[in-house]
């Protein structure tokens, strides 16, 4: 299994299981020490690599302990701290990493609820840890773009100057990026004026802005939209789609009355979340790359290779009344399941790995 893979397998089990953990220690069993162990590469059972509840006595401080340290050459690289997978990370919950960032040789801490880990290094002044990550990975909302930076800390690539030098960027790179992200969202007040002051020639009043603040949010939502389906629609005639692939799967087209929206295909965010949402189940038995998706008039359809003879699902989102998950049996007839919205779809999750190992 390549990083990437074991990135994607411990998302999995974090969606499947952090409902039912509860508590900061089975937070560490269940998901921070597969993270130390399958994702970095450490063995969480040799104390010469991984040692947990690790003393360094701080000041008038004694024998406060963090979860877990990182060795290399019998030298602290890397502190970990966990908390509660129910628990939101602040940076208040990093008072021990400051302490003990400050008299060991780490270079690099890291934050966590086994969902979401904050990393820090010391770029503002040296060997006082940052109050900001340089670099945040959330497994059930992966950024690709970060997954090499990541593979940086494994055992394996393990590079300490690469990971400094690179930090200065990433850090801004990812606050800005939430930063655009939150105000997409919920655009704040500068925002939405510097927008105004774009398409409005009169007085930005306070009227004005409540006139504009949901036109600026729909703007946005519509332009996110309108991007994605630009990248769908040229991904889809670079592959050569054809009618007749349509017609060569079809068990059970859905009735033209069934369609509330226009007849041109058009793929929505809805789809594509649920599209993620299947695929992220069909990585546990196969890599991520394999898991391909083509819309269509009828449905949207989930296959295994790009190969319309390898349907894994299908969405049927186009009727605003139901919304149905078509699911593949082993003679290929498929079976529409109601579903009331994309988060449904996991109750299905051993048909789609069923469907998927039909293939293999």
């Amino acid at each position: 299994m390549d990083f990437a893979d074991s990135l994607t397998a411990l998302a999995q089990k974090v969606r499947n299981q952090r409902d039912g953990i509860l508590t900061e220690e089975a937070t560490k069993n269940a998901f921070v020490m597969p993270f130390i162990s399958t994702v970095l590469g450490y063995d969480v059972f040799d104390p010469l690599e991984v040692v947990p509840e690790f003393t360094a006595d701080v000041g008038i401080k004694r024998g406060e302990k963090i979860d877990y340290a990182i060795m290399r050459d019998s030298e602290v690289q890397m502190l970990i701290e966990c908390k509660s997978s129910t628990a939101p990370l602040k940076v208040e919950h990093a008072s021990q990493l400051f302490r003990y960032f400050a008299v060991t040789n780490a270079r690099v801490a890291v934050l966590t609820n086994g969902q979401v880990y904050h990393f820090f290094t010391d770029l503002d002044a040296p060997n006082r840890m940052d109050e900001k990550p340089f670099l945040v990975l959330d497994l059930l909302d992966i950024d690709e773009t970060l997954i090499d930076e990541i593979k940086k800390l494994t055992k394996a690539a393990f590079d300490l100057d690469s990971i400094i030098s690179a930090a200065g960027e990433l850090k801004y790179i990812g606050q800005l990026k939430r930063t655009i992200a939150e105000q997409f969202r919920t655009p704040n007040d500068d925002w939405t004026r510097f927008f105004i002051g774009k398409v409005y020639d009169g007085a930005i009043t306070q009227k004005v802005r409540e006139q504009f603040t949901p036109l600026v949010t729909k703007a946005s939502a519509q332009f996110l939209n309108d991007q994605v389906n630009d990248r769908l629609k040229a991904a889809l005639r670079g592959g050569g789609y054809s009618e007749d692939d349509e017609a060569a799967v079809t068990s059970k087209d859905v009735a033209e009355e069934d369609l509330d929206r226009d007849t041109e295909i058009e793929t929505t965010l809805e789809e594509l979340e649920a599209y993620q949402i299947v695929k992220a189940i069909a990585c546990s038995e196969v890599k991520p790359q394999r898991v391909t998706q083509r819309d269509s008039k009828s449905y949207f359809a989930i296959l295994l290779d790009d190969n319309n003879r390898k349907p894994i699902a299908r969405l049927h989102f186009n009727s605003r009344k139901q919304k149905y998950l078509g699911l593949m049996g082993a003679d290929k007839s498929e079976t529409r399941h109601p579903i009331g919205g994309s988060d449904e779809i996991y109750q299905f999750a051993g048909e789609i790995r069923e469907a998927v190992n039909r293939y293999m």
